[in-house]
């Protein structure tokens, strides 16, 4: 039976709801709900005009409803008199296709078809800025090397401590939190979970995270590459695919010994073929898990000051090694490590689920894993596609793949395609200082 709202806002001393949806381009729009209406909105849905958020609507459409979902509901720890709660959008009594919890629904619902249920964690990685956003917040922050930082780490303590704080009193089991590879950058790790609800924490997460930053009067950034010479923020998934939903779940169908290389490092037939499906579908996968014009300075950058990018610039895919696109750290799961920091929470999910069911349908083959540093010797590998350079070009890549984007569906994908090809336009009309120095002399 679903959570009466009403009820849980009396029960828990709760007086507002944030009812909330997340936009094409990731952006999280909310109303503020008092506890007394919320009655109404359960049935009826929160009212926004579609047009004056990232979503491909005109003025002239009627009112794009938010109806929460009161399973998914989560009171701010820091502030226990609101709660949180995500909305699917709807308009008329039709979901709104191009929604982007309601694209990850609906494939969710074709995956349970096929008795899959997939599961994913994330490492979401942000930096701490100062508010205006030039600067790493801490100035003694310098270390040629600062991942792990111990120092470093304590000087931030009271930011991270109470992030993971609160993750511990709302359930998410975090169990490590670590200062990251560049100077100022930060990741924290709480346990996997049904991708749906793995969405829904990945959205509180930033929303946690800039909050309690902004408490403490620093900035957090989940930008791709917001420094120049350092690492950038990636959100790498973890992927597994079960017998049963949520507690349910008992097997793991991706565990197993399947043949070939994939069997050799732990994953059944099914777990090759949906790999298969991510490896197929890559240069395309990008347009989404790589959604910025500044996300193509993390995964095509030059060697960092730390050494390392830990990005990956070309389609590979290997056993326990970080320098691939895929790692498969061992049996019953394996690592995508494209994402970045700008990804949309729902349409990560959406995207892997998309090409996984893609690759289980057309039982696709991974191709050959490659054993090697690919910072070293990436340049021996000559069989294998390249990522794409920029947003154009991964946008041209996800519009050339038909299936993948029946797969997320017509209408989002059209709408996806038309608003990020406008984006591009835009940055392309934008001057820079690199221009004026480098060509107004010429």
């Amino acid at each position: 039976m679903a959570t009466d709202l009403a009820k849980f806002a009396e029960k828990n001393g709760v007086k507002y709801f944030m009812i909330s949806f997340t936009d094409l381009f990731g952006g999280q729009r909310a109303k503020l709900v008092p506890a007394r209406a919320i009655a109404d909105m359960q049935e009826d849905g929160a009212g926004f005009a579609g047009f004056a958020t990232w979503l491909d609507l005109t003025p002239a459409h009627p009112d794009m409803l938010a109806v929460p979902d009161p399973e998914a509901v989560i009171i701010l720890p820091w502030n226990k008199e609101i709660a949180w709660v995500p909305g699917n959008c709807v308009m008329e009594g039709k979901d709104v296709a191009q929604a982007p919890r309601n694209v990850l629904r609906r494939l969710i619902a074709e995956a349970a078809e096929l008795d899959m249920h997939v599961k994913t964690g994330i490492e979401a990685e942000f930096f701490l800025l100062t508010p205006a956003g030039d600067a790493i917040s801490d100035a003694f922050d310098t270390a040629a090397k600062p991942c792990y930082d111990q120092q470093a780490f304590m000087r931030r303590l009271d930011v991270i401590r109470e992030i993971s704080d609160y993750m511990l009193e709302m359930g998410w089991n975090p169990y490590q939190n670590d200062h990251e590879d560049a100077n100022g950058q930060w990741e924290m790790n709480w346990d996997f979970d049904d991708a749906l609800s793995t969405a829904d924490k990945h959205s509180f997460f930033k929303f946690m995270v800039k909050t309690v930053a902004e408490k403490h009067g620093y900035r957090a950034t989940f930008m791709p590459k917001p420094i120049e010479g350092l690492t950038g923020n990636g959100c790498h998934a973890h992927i597994s695919v079960w017998d049963a939903p949520g507690a349910k779940s008992k097997t793991n169908v991706f565990a197993g010994k399947g043949d070939g290389q994939t069997g050799e490092v732990g994953l059944s037939e099914r777990g090759k073929h949906f790999l298969g499906g991510i490896m197929k579908h890559a240069s395309a996968l990008a347009a989404i898990t790589n959604p910025s014009v500044n996300s193509y300075k993390r995964i095509n950058a030059p060697r960092t000051m730390s050494g390392a990018t830990w990005a990956p610039n070309t389609v590979t895919w290997t056993g326990n090694n970080r320098t691939h696109m895929v790692r498969v750290p061992g049996p019953g799961r394996f690592e995508l490590r494209l994402p970045d920091g700008a990804v949309n929470p729902y349409l990560l999910q959406a995207i892997i689920i998309a090409a996984g069911l893609s690759g289980i349908r057309s039982k696709a083959d991974p191709g050959k894993r490659h054993d090697i540093d690919m910072y070293a010797e990436g340049h021996t590998v000559t069989d294998a596609p390249k990522l794409p350079l920029n947003m154009l070009d991964a946008l041209r890549a996800y519009d050339d793949d038909a299936e993948l984007k029946e797969a997320m569906g017509a209408e989002f994908s059209a709408a996806y395609l038309k608003m990020k090809r406008q984006e591009w336009d835009d940055f392309c009309g934008h001057f820079s200082s690199w221009e004026k120095a480098n060509t107004l002399d010429i």
